[in-house]
């Protein structure tokens, strides 16, 4: 079976991937297997500078096919802020409650309308000495006045959903593995760990893959 190791120690995240890669029957491995590697800064200016650092140097370091996501939240009231820095907002090693707060706080005076966000999630694939793809995914929303939900991660909480009439942290993780910024990117990376898994047929029915790509483009 082929092995991808996903570059991420955000909980949070690898749940998510593990979830959604389930079906292509890849052995996934994350960084926690890999005690030793160092934290790779992301001084990207950009979420495809950030995640192609990431997945090409864990790979370089690992020997292993490497998945990177990086993710964040741009709110138009913001200029497009957080952004790159979604992670550390409010500073270094800042707590999910403390980059929330801090957004709640400088969104305090903005009208509802002017409340537009969109989740950005950008994967990039990687073997050693080769990066084999990039891809994007987004998801439009809009930053409530206040917490609601007790599910995901981040800005989970602060992210509305019309459609859904739910935040992020109000959907099933079912739900939120179909209609969000993360899944769709997943969904055209499938494209690109097509190239891993073929190598390893004996293993794996390239037909599956094809069939799940359809599923995850159906949900989204």
């Amino acid at each position: 079976m082929a092995e991808l190791l996903i570059a991420t120690r955000n909980k949070g995240k690898l749940k998510e991937l593990q979830h959604m890669l389930n079906p292509l029957e890849l052995a996934i491995r994350s960084i926690a297997d890999f005690p030793d590697l160092p934290e790779i800064a992301e001084t990207g200016n950009t979420f495809e500078e950030n995640a192609v650092l990431k997945a090409q140097t864990i790979a370089d370091l690992t020997g292993m096919v490497t998945m990177a996501d990086d993710s964040g939240l741009e709110v138009d009231a913001l200029g497009g802020k957080p952004g790159v820095y979604s992670a550390r907002f409010a500073g270094e090693n800042a707590t999910n409650s403390q980059n929330n707060e801090l957004l709640l706080n400088m969104m305090s005076d903005v009208p509802a309308q002017l409340r537009g966000a969109r989740f950005v999630s950008v994967i990039a694939v990687a073997r050693p000495g080769k990066l084999l793809g990039t891809v994007r995914g987004f998801c439009e929303g809009i930053i409530t006045d206040r917490m609601r939900g007790n599910g995901g991660f981040g800005y989970d909480p602060l992210f509305f959903l019309k459609d859904y009439n739910m935040t992020f942290a109000e959907l099933s993780l079912e739900l939120k593995n179909k209609v969000s910024h993360r899944a769709k990117a997943l969904n055209k990376a499938v494209i690109l760990l097509e190239k891993i898994i073929l190598e390893n047929a004996a293993c794996f029915d390239p037909k599956d893959l094809r069939k799940r790509q359809t599923e995850l483009k159906e949900d989204t």
